[in-house]
């Protein structure tokens, strides 16, 4: 088998599977599988793969078929221009969550003490680092699985970030400029009707919201006001229709400048709020 007909056979396994972008998942495993890049590919496009590159290649394929996310097998994906390593116990990071990132950066100065709550892979305490100078980071995870994963990550990408392994703030002393968080807020009842590769294979704990997915922003929001410096800053990101939801929680707490910002989709994205000096 050439590597050309090893992208049209990965094509077509790959749409009997009802894979929306057949096509490049194929190409993106088999250059895994093969260790080529594209300008490898046109020149060497009508030789044959090993056996060895053989195999691979239908191993990952099948796992893809199985609606294994693709993030999932390569162990990598792309967040605001950075690489982070990704497995089963993290979710994937989403372009829809740097919309949070890009916001919170517009408020952040240095100087200021930045806590990620339910930090996952840590794509965004690290992305915020990336971005800003003499910040101080700080995260935490109910998992340890995923704080193993975020640290990797820090490691990665050169910055450093103080982990910890909290039930959102029951291990949480210190007081901060900025918090950030992408919890858990999908509905759950909607879980199993999600796509396979979300419903099957990311992490439960990061997904589910509870009854009406809330939960954790009724939690957060509760204890957020003394963890936060005068002036501080909470950020969230929601649900598309959780908007007027999360908003209110937060006006009914205390905050002040209370708004919600959308994505480049035009869906609600981020609710953010501020505590007044006291």
């Amino acid at each position: 088998m050439t590597y050309r007909e090893a992208i049209k056979l990965g094509e077509s396994i790959l749409q009997k599977a009802d894979i929306t972008d057949a096509k490049n998942d194929a190409w993106l495993l088999l250059a895994m599988a093969c260790k080529i890049d594209r300008t490898y590919y046109y020149v060497h496009m009508d030789e044959e793969l090993t056996t060895e590159q053989t195999r691979e290649y239908q191993s990952v394929l099948k796992k893809r078929a199985e609606r294994i996310p693709l993030q999932y097998i390569t162990g990598e994906q792309e967040f605001m221009g950075l690489t982070f390593h990704v497995n089963n116990n993290v979710l994937i990071p989403r372009q829809d969550t740097e919309t949070l990132v890009e916001e919170a950066l517009k408020i952040i100065e240095p100087g200021m003490k930045v806590l990620d709550m339910c930090t996952g892979s840590g794509c965004i305490i690290i992305s915020i680092l990336k971005n800003t100078t003499d910040v101080t980071g700080y995260a935490c995870d109910i998992s340890k699985h995923a704080i193993n994963v975020a640290k990797e990550n820090a490691k990665i990408n050169n910055v450093f970030v103080d982990f910890e392994r909290s039930d959102l703030f029951e291990k949480i002393n210190d007081k901060f400029d900025v918090i950030v968080s992408n919890p858990p807020y999908i509905r759950s009842e909607e879980i199993p009707h999600l796509m396979p590769e979300v419903a099957r294979f990311e992490p439960m704990e990061a997904l589910d919201g509870k009854e009406d997915g809330l939960d954790f922003y009724r939690r957060i929001v509760k204890d957020s006001k003394t963890h936060l410096n005068d002036n501080g800053i909470l950020l969230f990101e929601i649900g598309y229709d959780q908007g007027t939801a999360v908003s209110d929680m937060l006006k009914y707490a205390g905050y002040c400048e209370v708004k919600v910002i959308k994505d480049l989709a035009g869906n609600d994205r981020v609710v953010m709020g501020r505590i007044e000096k006291r």
